[in-house]
């Protein structure tokens, strides 16, 4: 029985622009740090309330209507009051003076970058917040924080699981058959390399192949990994999970997405035919970025010119009946072969970022409902899934990613492997059973970016998957990632080589890459250091950065690899860390690339 292999590439940024970390955007007091999910964020830190009222000019209550509020009469009751005004009469240029100025004032970026961002941003996320249900308070604790008001808007919400009684869990066994399956990079702006001189000596300019900096990688070196991958062993199946625009997400519009669309699907379909490839939505696709209204917005401001242009785009990979749901809400499924099928889910509509989701974040678009079904039809047919999305499911808003777990866990059976991106390391998050926590269920694969941001090597990742046979279990048997080492091919006179970096099963000595294993190497990795710095090196690609990984660093990852569903203290105790979850989960933040 031939092996399966599985490219799985992850092609672009999958972050942000108000999510940069402070080591790219410079320095800042840590009352000015953002709350980095939501585009034209306010900072939480009591600080930001004696920042804010002078820029914003905002009214007292107890003043008479009409005159400034002096810094004297900073109070939680002006900002939210301000707030209210300026949402309730939906004055755009007001806004963007606002913002532009917060935007200014705490160092987020130059003015002509706030500027531009603002532009692009301000009218769906005003749009937005008229439509949604948010009072002033709501409004100004969600900017601000705690100390402003209460905002609780994304409340807890259930999907319906089928009644039909879970299947028995059959533990997974070992397959059958196992066959192997110069522009400037140190710039002041929140993305370089994107052109222009470079200020400095003339050997400072970005490597041509690509650049240890706060850099997306140039078209000609994806290309050149398309053409590595032509020239290896074939493939069975490809899995493109989202991000294709670069990081330059404050002077991007609609027309630039699209080309970016077209130029990397033609690609593919240039170097990988007869190959089908199957995308998931990134959440960089969007203009502006992580822009996704359900499908009961519409008109101008709906994503019906971004899901019609996929379909076009991606017509000769996908069935009819999956280019249907893909343009209506940008998730889709479809059987690969016979026993095997995959569902690719829309994780914009998990985002914490995707402003519109302040209208109503109950389960949008009705795609967790809509997967439920897929996943009980399936069981019903005795068939295997993949599936595959952008941002995993721990990133994502806290009632979304719980129900998803639920999902999981009633499926488990049915489910047979995970494939996510988003995060632009290697990395995994794990799944266990509701009831006690500690039997592993599954895990979700994370595969690095192919794009240098931030400090990476250039990446992909095949999986080898137990093959096509009557009963096969269709798990991921191994996987292997592959990079491209800047240094040597930055070199004078070198030429790209792409070159395996690790196997998973050799490089962690597991019988099997089984939930179980996972599971066991967490563990292992409390206990050898050696191995866990082993873990933090591959885990960026072989270009660590110069920081090691000690306690806190340490306790917070190993936190976020067991932690398949948001905010869940509980998934962290098995590990004994020594910190508080609040303080565990501020520090994983911080190293977010997106």
């Amino acid at each position: 029985v031939p092996h399966s292999r599985v490219v799985s590439q992850h092609t672009g940024p999958g972050t942000g622009w108000a999510a940069w970390p402070s080591r790219v955007l410079g320095p800042a007091p840590a009352a000015e740090k953002f709350w980095a999910q939501l585009p034209g964020q306010l900072p939480r830190a009591p600080r930001a309330l004696s920042v804010l009222t002078p820029i914003l000019q905002l009214p007292d209550p107890r003043a008479p209507r009409g005159v400034p509020c002096p810094p004297s009469w900073s109070s939680p009751s002006a900002v939210s009051a301000g707030w209210g005004r300026t949402l309730g009469s939906t004055n755009e240029a007001r806004i963007e003076r606002l913002a532009v100025s917060v935007c200014t004032e705490l160092r987020l970026a130059r003015r002509e970058i706030c500027q531009d961002a603002v532009r692009l941003f301000e009218k769906d996320v005003v749009s937005a917040w008229v439509r949604s249900v948010l009072r002033p308070a709501e409004i100004c604790g969600l900017l601000v924080g705690a100390r402003c008001g209460h905002w609780d808007i994304l409340s807890d919400w259930n999907v319906t699981l089928p009644s039909t009684p879970k299947p028995p869990v059959v533990p997974p066994a070992p397959p059958r058959t196992r066959r192997p399956h110069r522009p400037d990079p140190a710039c002041k702006d929140p993305l370089c390399c994107r052109g222009g001189r470079v200020q400095g000596p003339s050997h400072a300019g970005a490597g041509y192949w690509g650049e240890y900096s706060k850099c997306d990688l140039p078209l000609h070196t994806i290309e050149n990994l398309l053409q590595h991958l032509a020239r290896g062993p074939p493939f069975q199946l490809a899995y493109w999970t989202g991000d294709l625009p670069a990081h330059d997400v404050w002077q991007q519009s609609r027309a630039d997405q699209l080309r970016t669309l077209r130029t990397l699907s033609t690609l593919l379909r240039k170097y990988l035919a007869p190959l089908s490839v199957y995308p998931a939505v990134g959440n960089h696709e969007a203009s502006p970025v992580n822009g996704f209204p359900p499908p009961y917005v519409h008109g101008n401001q709906s994503s019906a010119w971004l899901y019609g242009a996929m379909a076009e785009a991606w017509e000769g990979w996908l069935p009819p009946e999956a280019l249907e749901t893909l343009r209506l809400g940008g998730f889709y499924t479809l059987r690969l072969r016979p026993g095997l099928r995959l569902v690719s889910l829309n994780m914009n509509f998990c985002s914490e970022a995707n402003f519109w989701l302040l209208i109503n974040a109950t389960d949008p678009a009705g795609q967790l409902q809509w997967l439920v079904g897929v996943l009980q039809a399936a069981e019903g047919q005795q068939e295997k899934v993949h599936i595959i999305g952008h941002i995993p499911p721990a990133h994502c808003l806290r009632s979304w990613s719980w129900n998803y777990y639920r999902i999981v866990n009633r499926f488990e059976g049915t489910i047979a492997a995970q494939f996510f991106g988003h995060t632009h390391v290697d990395e995994f998050e794990m799944f266990y059973d509701e009831e006690t926590l500690s039997r592993p269920v599954s895990v979700a694969f994370v595969a690095p970016s192919v794009t240098t941001y931030i400090n990476l090597n250039p990446g992909y990742r095949v999986y080898q998957l137990d093959g096509d046979y009557p009963g096969s279990s269709h798990m991921v048997l191994d996987h292997e990632t592959f990079i491209l080492n800047l240094t040597e091919a930055n070199a004078p006179g070198a030429e790209p080589r792409w070159q395996r970096l690790y196997r998973a099963r050799q490089a962690y000595g597991l019988p099997s890459v089984f939930p179980a294993d996972w599971d066991g190497l967490l563990r292992r990795f409390q206990a050898d250091e050696r191995l866990f710095q082993h873990f933090w090196f591959l885990f960026h690609k072989g270009h660590p950065p110069r920081e090691p990984c000690r306690e806190a660093c340490k306790a917070a990852l190993l936190c976020a690899l067991r932690s398949g569903r948001s905010a869940d203290p509980s998934l962290c105790r098995a590990l004994r860390p020594r910190l508080p979850f609040a303080h565990i989960q501020a520090l994983w933040r911080q190293r977010r690339l997106c």
